[in-house]
């Protein structure tokens, strides 16, 4: 768990990366104090790598409208000022570059009076369209997304290529697309989730469409001597869904696109589907991962005791 990890010109102290954690504590999109310390903190406390919370490519791609963004050139002096700080106390900088899709316009989680309370926000709340591979929501009480169009689609992956320069720009050295958890990405790879009919969807091959161009345009922007990981949902957990061999091909073809790693979540695509969460649940899905398609994977998940770490390292389940 001590060891070190080189990749292509990026060393981390140590196996430990700090995943992204929505703070739900911006104002339109900017870092600020908050940010500086909940991540400084995580430096300073030893861990090899910290990665920025999921991050809005676009203001409508934010989950809440208190999410961080990089949609615009002034949020990049902060966030410079966060990387410093990071580097300063010898952990690796990252962030995780993301777009919401139909699970965006929400209510941030300690803002509901209820847990019961419906979180889509209204255009009169603050909330705004929201947008999906169909006309499908994730539950029956949100909102129906629009389908994107394909030049639509093209001008998403553009704002993904925008935040990747403003991303080098504020001295992160590790990037991460998210493409789990149900947001955009992962809703048009999941058969759950797309049901088109045109290039970007039916097929395995053209479901994936969407996140492989997305990384190729990514890895293209991203400086060679850094790093660069794709967060997947690598099973649905549910029959007729994403599965865990879907995952392997999908790693095969990522690292042909010279993705370093896969970083292996599930889950999330559907409102009410129900998963086996025990300590280290998810960590045979970046074992799989790892062994079949030969690439370094990051395990997440229930993993909170040194020595379950360590011992994941020590068997070779991820990096």
């Amino acid at each position: 768990l001590f060891s070190p990890l080189k990749i292509r010109e990026i060393t981390l102290r140590n196996r430990i990366g700090v995943s992204p954690m929505c703070q739900y504590s911006s104002v339109d999109g900017f870092a600020d104090d908050w940010h500086l310390v909940h991540l400084g903190s995580r430096a300073v406390g030893g861990a090899g790598l910290v990665i920025c919370e999921a991050t809005g490519v676009e203001a409508i791609g934010r989950i809440t409208p208190d999410d961080l963004g990089i949609y615009k050139d002034e949020h990049i002096e902060m966030l410079k000022r966060i990387t410093t700080f990071i580097e300063q106390f010898g952990a690796v900088p990252g962030i995780q570059l993301a777009h919401a899709g139909r699970k965006a316009s929400t209510l941030s989680p300690w803002k509901a009076k209820s847990r019961h309370e419906k979180v889509d926000l209204t255009k009169d709340q603050g909330g705004w369209e929201v947008v999906g591979p169909s006309p499908v929501p994730f539950n029956s009480e949100w909102a129906k997304p629009h389908e994107l169009t394909i030049p639509e689609i093209k001008e998403i992956q553009e704002k993904f290529r925008a935040a990747t320069q403003r991303s080098i720009k504020a001295g992160f050295k590790w990037l991460e697309l998210h493409a789990a958890h149900g947001y955009l990405l992962n809703s048009f790879y999941s058969p759950l989730a797309n049901f088109r009919t045109d290039e970007y969807g039916g097929s395995f091959e053209n479901r994936i469409r969407f996140v492989v161009e997305t990384a190729r345009i990514l890895r293209k922007e991203w400086p060679a001597q850094y790093p660069m990981s794709v967060r997947i949902s690598a099973t649905d957990w549910v029959e007729g869904g994403w599965t865990i061999d879907d995952s392997v091909k999908l790693a095969k073809i990522l690292k042909a696109e010279d993705i370093d790693v896969i970083d292996c979540s599930s889950g999330s695509v559907r409102s009410g589907d129900r998963y086996p969460f025990a300590p280290g649940f998810q960590v045979p899905l970046a074992e799989k991962v790892r062994a079949e398609a030969d690439i370094k994977t990051a395990a997440v998940g229930l993993i909170t005791e040194p020595l379950q770490a360590n011992e994941i390292i020590q068997k070779e389940q991820a990096d």
